[in-house]
């Protein structure tokens, strides 16, 4: 089943879109220029931000618990909470919906995974920028040949996101080259870059971070080629909301906002590891043909441990690929390749049963979890947590130590990316009361396990209740 579930295809010809670009434009006209616009006060504190998104994985979603996130998500909470602000989302479909209704006044912030353009800079007001992304020519890797001159993209079948920065490259680009053309389409990028996989169209045009996080998926998608730099990633405000762009500005190059844009880094793409074509291929075809076999053991030892199904599969994955008679060197064995003593500390009598062992393996790992202050915030005490599945408490201990010794934070998953390897160095182990230990492996361990997991955790969600 395709991770994005495709809308029906609508298609326009060039020159009906011209028309109705040319007619928007004047419909807009002075009505948006900022000379002419009414300014509007921003919210009072404890008052509203009205902010139009769109659902995507970089953008705004929610996650398994339910909740709201993504990275325009977590900025737009922080700039609110900065300002005592609540937030009210208007989710809509598409771009095109989104500049819709900060044009028609709807909404008071649009935070979308907009580009910076001087054509929307003509309409509306530029608010700061966060990201820097590329735009990508995307095909499937079986095509040949591949496109990877612009003059080689004549020809080809291109769809692209109606109203979208990529629409406006391609007809900058239809107007130098002979032979290029393309369809604007109603569904999102995250679609057509589904249908490319599928090999229903031939290429579409994707930001660089939609691309590293959707070609998890579908490992089959291509970069042909990049087509733009140094473009950015921001917020666009009405015309009339100059006092409200100007606060978002001030905020965004403060300490505070610029934490925040690290913050929304790390957890969203920091972690993913650089695209390994035969990894993520092995990875999507286990999904289907191992994991329905496990997925019933894993999701009961989610109900009796609490650790989520999804994160245990993702373990598993990384310590045997889902094979149960795993056996390795050092002597760990099984689905969750556990030691001897701890497979006996836990009651495991075979590890090469998978029922016992993603029981006994969730166990242990839940154990992990408990044994961490609750007072430590999550997603850092589940990453302490497999830290210490991989290297050991004591280690994990001692990293600790160390981390408070350097003035780093023992409690940050992201201090703890820079102490545990220290483990391994010989100016700091022999200080720590368990002594050597390949350090650099659970940073490695975790950002795996973290990017197998946003690969895996579809692939149950898309299961019907009665199979989960």
């Amino acid at each position: 089943m395709p991770l994005f579930q495709p809308y029906r295809l609508v298609s326009r010809s060039r020159l009906k879109l011209a028309v109705m670009l040319l007619a928007l434009t004047m419909l807009s006209g002075c009505d948006s220029s900022e000379s002419t616009a009414t300014q509007v006060d921003p919210p009072e504190p404890g008052g509203t931000l009205q902010v139009a998104t769109r659902n995507s994985a970089t953008t705004y979603f929610l996650d398994r618990d339910g909740e709201p996130a993504g990275p325009e998500h977590d900025l737009v909470e922080a700039f609110a909470d900065a300002h005592d602000w609540q937030v009210e989302w208007t989710l809509l479909a598409s771009t095109a919906e989104v500049l819709q209704a900060l044009k028609a006044g709807k909404v008071q912030l649009a935070a979308a995974g907009l580009t910076h353009l001087p054509s929307r800079d003509e309409h509306f007001h530029r608010g700061p920028t966060h990201t820097d992304i590329v735009e990508q020519l995307v095909c499937h890797r079986d095509m040949r040949p591949l496109p990877r001159q612009v003059e080689e993209m004549a020809g080809i079948d291109i769809h692209v996101t109606a109203d979208s920065s990529y629409a406006a490259k391609l007809q900058s680009l239809v107007n130098q080259y002979t032979g290029i053309a393309f369809e604007e389409d109603s569904r999102t990028t995250e679609m057509l870059l589904t249908e490319v996989a599928e090999k229903r169209i031939d290429c579409t045009l994707a930001d660089s971070n939609i691309v590293r996080t959707v070609r998890r998926h579908f490992p089959h998608l291509e970069v042909a080629m990049n087509l733009t730099s140094g473009d950015r990633l921001g917020w666009y405000l009405p015309a009339g909301q100059r006092p409200l762009a100007e606060r978002a500005d001030q905020w965004m190059a403060s300490t505070e906002g610029q934490a925040s844009i690290t913050a929304v880094n790390q957890r969203y793409y920091a972690y993913i590891s650089e695209f390994d074509f035969v990894d993520l291929r092995a990875l999507n075809q286990r999904i289907d043909e191992r994991l329905p076999a496990y997925l019933q053991l894993f999701l009961q030892a989610e109900d009796e441990t609490g650790m989520p199904a999804d994160l245990l599969a993702s373990l598993a994955y990384q310590e045997s690929h889902w094979d149960p008679q795993a056996v390795s060197p050092t002597g760990v064995r099984g689905i969750m390749m556990l030691t001897q003593n701890t497979a006996q500390s836990l009651g495991v009598d075979n590890r090469l049963d998978p029922a016992a062992a993603i029981d006994g393996g969730a166990r242990y790992l839940a154990d992990r979890h408990e044994r961490l202050p609750d007072t430590l915030p999550e997603p850092d005490r589940t990453y302490l947590a497999l830290a210490s599945y991989n290297i050991g408490r004591g280690h994990v201990l001692d990293a600790q130590q160390l981390a408070r010794e350097l003035g780093k934070d023992p409690n940050s998953w992201e201090d703890m990316k820079e102490v545990l390897p220290l483990k391994a160095d010989k100016r700091y182990y022999p200080q720590t009361r368990y002594g050597y230990a390949r350090g650099y492996e659970p940073v490695h361990y975790v950002q795996r396990i973290r990017n197998y997991q946003d690969v895996i955790r579809p692939a149950i969600e898309w299961l019907p209740l009665e199979e989960r």
